[in-house]
This record gives C-alpha cells, sequence and structure tokens, in this order.
C-alpha cells in the first residue's frame, strides 16, 4: 500500500492527509502541548547532540524533562535507546509524539525535548505542537533528495519559526542562512557563535581544545561561566552554546548550565571513542556524520588532535541509499584528502545496488589526494562492512585513528525496501577490539 501511495500521489498531496491525521491526534489526545513546555531543535546537524546536552542542564537544574531523539527516548530519569528500526525516526508521527508527551506529562516532567526534521515539518507530524523554545543549529548539503532544491530545504525549517511566533528563538549567527531565520521575528531571539562578538547574545572564548574535549569560557551579557565540555570538536562547542541558550531562555542559573554540560562524556553514536583495554594504543571513533560538512568537521577535529603525535588516519565510511547521490563522491572526496587509508563499504544501501555506491564514493577518494591513492594498496572497497571494520582495526598501529562514519548509535542496517537486518558499528568495534586484545566476548 505504501509503495502504491508512493508511486500515485504527489508530495503535497500525502501532506494533507498528513496534516489531517495531525490534527485528529491533537484533537484526540488533548492537545498535550500546551500542558508541557516544548524545545524543538532543528538543522542539518547537531539535533542529538544537543538535544542530549539541553537535557543535562534541565536535569542538573532539577527540572524534570523528557527527550525524544534519533538514538534514544527519556522520560524523567529514564532513558531508553532505540534498538529497533520502528525507533529509528528522527522525528515521528504526529501521533507518536503526542503519545510521547502524555507519558512525560503523567511522569510529572515540565519539559519536552524534541528533534525537529524538515520532512517532519514539510508532513506536518508537529503541525499543532506549540513550541515555546526553537533552536536553529545549522543548514548544510543534506535532504535535497526530499526537498529539491536547498531553498525549499531552508523554507521547511524555517516554517516550524514562522508557525511559532511566541516561541524563544535560538539562533546560531555563524551560519550563512541565520538572517532568514532572525527574519522570521519570534518574540524572543536569542544568538549564538563560535567566530564573532555578538551583541546581546551568547559567545564562546578562550577557546582551549584538546583530543578529549574543549575548554571555554561563555559569556552572555554580564554573565560569564567557564565550561570544561568533555566532547572534542569546534561543533561541539556551538552544539553546548545551542543547550547553554535553551538554559537561559529557560532561565536556569549558569551554575546550573555549567554542571550540567560538565556532566555529559560522550553521546553514544557522536564522536564516541571506544576502547577495550589499557594496551590499546589507538583510537577508535565511532561517528554518525553522514554527510559532506559533517565528515569534514569530523576528519578536522581528528587532524587537530593528531597535529603533535603523529599516526594515520584509517577512515570507514560509505554512503546511504535513497539519498541526494551528488553528495556520495564528495564524500569519498573528502575521505581522500583527510585520510591515509581508507575502507569504502556497505551503509544503508536500502534498495539501491551496494556496489554502485561504494563504486561511486570509492571514485571520489581518487580525488582527493590525486595520485596518492591504490586500490587494494592504500585503499579498500569491502562490501561487508563487519569485514571492513575489522581489516581497518587490524592495520591499525600505535598513535591512528580509526574513524567508523555514517551509522553512529544505529542498530540495524537497511538492506532493502523495507527490510532491515541488525547492525552496529559500535557492537562490531567493541567485538573486533575485544578479539585483538584477546578478551572476552561481550554479549551486549
Amino acid at each position: 500500500m505504501k509503495k502504491f501511495i508512493k508511486k500515485f500521489f504527489s508530495q503535497s498531496t500525502k501532506n494533507k492527509y498528513h496534516k489531517l491525521q495531525a490534527n485528529l491526534s491533537n484533537f484526540s489526545s488533548g492537545n498535550p502541548s500546551k500542558k508541557i513546555k516544548i524545545i524543538g531543535i532543528t538543522g542539518t546537524k547537531g539535533k542529538t547532540t544537543i538535544a542530549n546536552l539541553v537535557a543535562a542542564v534541565l536535569d542538573a537544574a532539577g527540572e524534570k524533562n523528557a527527550m525524544e531523539t534519533t538514538i534514544n527516548t527519556k522520560i524523567g530519569d529514564i532513558v531508553t535507546m532505540h534498538t529497533e528500526k520502528s525507533r529509528w525516526v528522527t522525528t515521528p508521527p504526529t501521533a507518536v509524539i503526542n503519545g510521547f508527551l502524555r507519558k512525560a506529562i503523567d511522569a510529572g516532567c515540565k519539559y519536552a525535548i524534541l528533534e525537529t526534521t524538515s520532512q517532519a515539518i514539510d508532513q506536518y507530524r508537529v503541525w499543532g505542537i506549540n513550541s515555546d523554545v526553537l533552536v536553529f543549529s545549522n543548514i548544510s548539503h543534506d535532504h535535497i533528495d526530499y526537498h529539491g532544491t536547498k531553498e525549499k530545504y531552508i523554507e521547511a525549517k524555517l516554517k516550524v519559526f514562522k508557525d511559532n511566533p511566541s516561541a524563544t528563538a535560538v539562533i546560531n549567527i555563524d551560519d550563512a542562512v541565520a538572517e532568514t531565520f532572525i527574519g522570521a521575528k519570534n518574540k524572543r531571539q536569542i544568538f549564538y557563535s563560535v567566530k564573532k562578538p555578538v551583541e546581546n547574545g551568547l559567545v564562546a572564548r578562550k577557546i582551549l581544545q584538546s583530543p578529549t574535549g574543549s575548554i571555554f569560557t561563555a559569556v552572555y551579557g554580564g554573565n560569564q561561566t567557564t565550561i570544561d565540555l568533555q566532547i572534542p570538536g569546534m561543533f561541539n562547542i556551538s552544539n553546548a552554546l545551542a543547550a547553554i541558550a535553551v538554559g537561559i531562555a529557560c532561565e536556569i542559573p549558569f551554575d546550573d548550565i555549567k554542571k550540567g554540560l560538565e556532566k555529559v562524556t560522550g553521546v553514544p553514536g557522536r564522536m564516541e571513542r571506544i576502547k577495550v583495554s589499557q594496551k590499546q594504543d589507538f583510537e577508535v571513533i565511532v561517528d554518525y556524520a553522514h554527510n559532506a560538512d559533517s565528515l569534514k568537521n569530523v576528519y578536522e577535529t581528528i587532524i587537530q588532535t593528531m597535529t603533535k603525535r603523529g599516526g594515520k588516519i584509517i577512515a570507514v565510511l560509505g554512503a546511504t541509499g535513497r539519498r541526494d547521490k551528488t553528495k556520495r563522491p564528495i564524500m569519498g572526496a573528502l575521505a581522500g584528502k583527510f585520510a591515509d587509508l581508507i575502507f569504502v563499504t556497505n551503509e544503508d544501501p536500502y534498495d539501491e545496488d551496494p556496489l554502485e555506491i561504494i563504486d561511486t564514493v570509492a571514485a571520489g577518494v581518487l580525488k582527493g589526494k590525486k595520485g596518492k591513492w591504490r586500490l587494494n594498496t592504500n585503499y579498500w572497497k569491502i562490501l561487508d562492512r563487519h569485514e571492513a571494520i575489522s581489516k581497518a582495526i587490524g592495520v591499525a598501529a600505535r598513535g591512528d585513528v580509526v574513524i567508523i562514519t555514517g551509522k553512529g548509535a544505529e542498530e540495524v542496517m537497511a538492506v532493502g525496501e523495507n527490510k532491515f537486518e541488525p547492525f552496529s558499528d559500535r557492537r562490531v568495534v567493541k567485538y573486533e577490539l575485544a578479539k585483538r586484545y584477546k578478551l572476552p566476548i561481550s554479549e551486549e
């Protein structure tokens, strides 16, 4: 039925049906979003990390909260990781959101944090969900396969700000399209930046980066505090500023904001370092980066941490089927520019030919550093993702970094139109490291 609808009805026609569903769900569930403060987070990158940082800030302040993200659901103190494909939807349908909000309200939560995607906005999944705070993190090249153009992609994200004029808008003014979101003229706007001074806004100063995190001073008006952030990368400083701005919007004291952020030691599948033994003298990092900008950020962060110690970057990557095909060679070229050894492999092909996807990504690798790359010498095309990860870990030596991108904390591999098989980069890494260091194999 889904295939039939997809073939014979335009997206705009389907969206009319989605809007009707949303109205019915909001009415039948008693409009729960009016009974809890909603924090919506949108942008191409960083939504899951920002959501988890915001939850930590609210927890530190003693404000009971709930959260729905790509990787986990939180109701108060109970956090459930998503292990089934049915849960791997960043923003679920309105009925599911309303069910989540009802549980949050029943549990006594004051706040609910929602990742909000452009498709969800376009398809009215958040229609009638009254947001109190909205975050815009950034826009990069993604989801053009769905929206058609970058302009329509931006327009979709902008819609949720226009639909909630009374919400406090938290806006990353470092992004090239920030002015568009400022133009929505929400009742209150809080700007944040890691690059430039912000009048009446939030800025990061005195930034010191390390392989495991960053220390920076967050300045807002007459207030400032030094944050010892336990997750690395300039982009995560930006994500932390977004969470601080949400805390400001929710009138959370700076001391509690600091306490909450500093408690976060990592977000599953987001620049997640995996180490199983004290003998492990190289790093393995798993990250969700699945578009060019995210991949570039990840590689640049790793390069910065390796300038003094040497070592090689060993990249494992692929590209997803049914998504914008133009970004595949770009991602390969980025790996070709930054990495020393590359394993191009399978990554959620859906109903596309995985070998064709691999070939397209690999063709981009050759453009990264022309003349450097030799198949089966310093770059490989391996269909089996487990085998690719195994070989990458197998060749790693002291001081190297193995960076595995594309799936993050996901627990399944999409291998057909509606077929999903269990697969976890994180589990495979732990298994292969345990084998290498002759440790008991975990059944987790």
